[in-house]
């Protein structure tokens, strides 16, 4: 393609909106514009990009059998309230673009699609002799995200591969879910990324095991916990570890005490002169369920740790049936506002002990919770601990489980796993943390969606039962920014030559120079003509222009009729490094088809 004939604006200047430098240079190179809040456009160069890593994701998923298909992407609100997620998805996290047509049927436009998939193989799947079956799709995707930032990386609109799989048994789900793990790793090495695959939260998706593929990156939203063996990494949402151990309790005596202003752990240590490892903290949390039931959640863990809310919520969603629910709706700290809807007096926030009687809660307001108790593992076994005392600056001292406290019934492990804690395979080898991007999510659903909405198979014995379900999705619009986001330098994005818009860039000095030009056109022709994608640079531009706006752009090979013509010679320079040298000019087109077939062969 010639540069003079193309869509083709760079800027000098960042952009006001963008915050990480892949978001900057996709801008300011003339990849993306900004439509609406987390809307672009994916102007040539990045639609050429697109494709491309489309293409590699589409052919590793046929190599495996897999089906491409095309889904819609309005849906009805009605399968998505079969299976339970219509008010998760529209109200708890919110992403749903949820609308009511004309005939005043709740729509929405699909997140995901495992309800669409899942009535799909409901009226077409009779028989195990149908199964195993796999498709997937490349599409579009609506998340309504509260803040789109970054970008592709967190857009409201973005291409995404998602593919599903129905089985007879877990065997066989367990053997397609491997085969999405070398699948995937295979698309992400292919588009030439470093990542690695750590198990993950299920999250809204719902299943068993899943595991994320993270390209690591410092702009990465996700935090990942590893070890140096390499033999464990995990978001740290689902990550595990050994916490470090409990400092004896200098307290042998239960007494209470004043603590004025120590609503924190850090002042009540220091107050105390104690261990946070000696206190026990009592954290409160409101979870609202789907059957419209509050309750009020007392979690009580030791001093030095956090609550993973993401390990709180499945623990409650777990407990959803009791409360006449399917699902947990929200779970927030109650704040000021939330407290005046049911709390009879001011809670004693900060010297919350364990024992937080009901008496808090007003029985005459409209909405009346009830209380759950949960105990962290953390403090289950900590003797002559410290904690509040429910009364504002005031603590106890020298408290023991079965004595000053009942030790709550259920006992969880919601923890929020950190750095520099011990890991649970090795106690030897300590957890480190770096940041990553996801750009593959892969599950093993098992029967949530078949069971919730009436799927089912015929088996050997004429058995009716559930399809067991795999769900495996790839961020295509995000992959290809991380890649920016995973290389790049002080002059513009360094493409991996799979996934460049172009293989090469010939840039014509001077356009006036007729030597040049006749070099330039007849080396365009025949690079492209062996299969090297090649842009020419013809536009009338000041040669330090275009050498800049080539960097920026990231093609990864420049060649330059320039100087050296007169010995014969073109400038090829490579833009991972800046290396420059000269080639004879009968040699270009060889040279630079070897080194993309070996990039493209990696």
């Amino acid at each position: 393609m010639r540069l003079s004939q193309m869509l083709f604006v760079t800027l000098r200047e960042d952009p006001a909106e963008a915050e990480i430098p892949s978001h900057k240079l996709l801008v300011r190179a003339g990849y993306i514009r900004r439509i609406a809040a987390g809307v672009y456009a994916y102007l040539p160069f990045m639609w050429r990009v697109l494709k491309k890593v489309s293409q590699i994701v589409r052919e590793e998923m046929d190599a495996t059998g897999a089906q491409e298909c095309l889904l819609p992407q309005m849906q009805p609100a009605q399968l998505w309230q079969e299976s339970g997620r219509w008010d998760t998805y529209t109200k708890t996290e919110g992403i749903m673009f949820a609308l009511t047509d004309r005939q005043e049927r709740e729509m929405g436009l699909g997140p995901t699609h495992e309800e669409v998939i899942t009535a799909i193989a409901r009226d077409t799947i009779r028989s195990y002799r149908q199964l195993p079956l796999h498709l997937y799709q490349i599409q579009t995707k609506f998340r309504d995200e509260i803040r789109p930032r970054f970008g592709l990386m967190r857009g409201r609109e973005f291409i995404m591969k998602d593919g599903y799989s129905f089985h007879a048994s877990e065997e066989s789900l367990k053997k397609t879910y491997q085969d999405m793990d070398r699948a995937y790793r295979n698309m992400i090495r292919r588009c030439g990324l470093d990542f690695t695959a750590v198990e993950a939260d299920s999250g809204a998706i719902g299943g068993t095991g899943s595991q994320e593929f993270m390209v690591l990156a410092e702009a990465g939203e996700d935090e990942v916990l590893y070890t140096a063996d390499g033999k464990y990494a995990a978001n740290v949402e689902k990550a595990v570890s050994l916490p470090a151990d409990g400092e004896n309790s200098p307290f042998t005596q239960y007494e209470k005490r004043e603590t004025p202003g120590t609503d924190t752990i850090e002042t009540l240590s220091k107050f105390l002169q104690c261990s946070p490892t000696q206190i026990v903290k009592n954290v409160l949390y409101q979870a609202v369920y789907d059957s419209g039931m509050t309750v009020l959640v007392l979690v009580s863990i030791r001093g030095d740790q956090d609550v993973n809310e993401v390990k709180l919520t499945n623990e409650l969603t777990k407990l959803a049936s009791q409360y006449q629910g399917k699902t947990l709706i929200s779970l927030t700290v109650p704040d000021v506002d939330a407290q005046q809807k049911w709390a009879a007096k001011p809670l004693p926030l900060g010297y919350i002990a364990p024992d937080l009687s009901d008496d808090y809660i007003a029985k005459n307001k409209q909405v009346a919770p009830q209380f759950l108790r949960l105990v962290d593992q953390t403090a289950i076994d900590l003797q002559n601990f410290v904690t509040g005392a429910n009364e504002s600056g005031y603590h106890v001292v020298g408290a023991n489980w079965g004595s000053e406290f009942s030790l709550p019934k259920i006992q969880v492990d919601i923890r929020k796993a950190k750095a520099g804690d011990r890991a649970k395979h090795d106690p030897n080898q300590s957890l480190q943390t770096a940041r990553g991007i996801e750009v593959g999510h892969i599950f093993q659903l098992g029967i949530k969606y078949s069971q919730a909405m009436g799927a089912t198979y015929t088996d050997e014995s004429g058995e009716e039962k559930p399809l067991i379900m795999g769900c495996y999705g790839v961020g295509v619009s995000r992959l290809a920014q991380s890649a920016v986001e995973q290389s790049y330098d002080k002059d513009g994005i360094i493409w991996p030559v799979a996934i460049a818009p172009y293989h090469a860039i010939i840039t014509i000095p001077n356009i006036n120079d007729a030597e040049q030009v006749e070099v330039a056109e007849k080396l365009y022709s025949d690079l492209n003509a062996a299969g090297v994608e090649t842009l020419l640079d013809d536009r009338s531009e000041r040669a330090g222009v275009k050498f800049k706006d080539a960097d920026l752009i990231g093609i990864p090979y420049r060649i330059v009729p320039g100087r050296s013509l007169k010995n014969g010679k073109l400038e090829v320079v490579k833009r991972a490094t800046h290396e420059s040298q000269e080639i004879p000019i009968e040699q270009v087109v060889t040279t630079i088809k070897q080194w993309v077939n070996a990039a493209l062969s990696v």
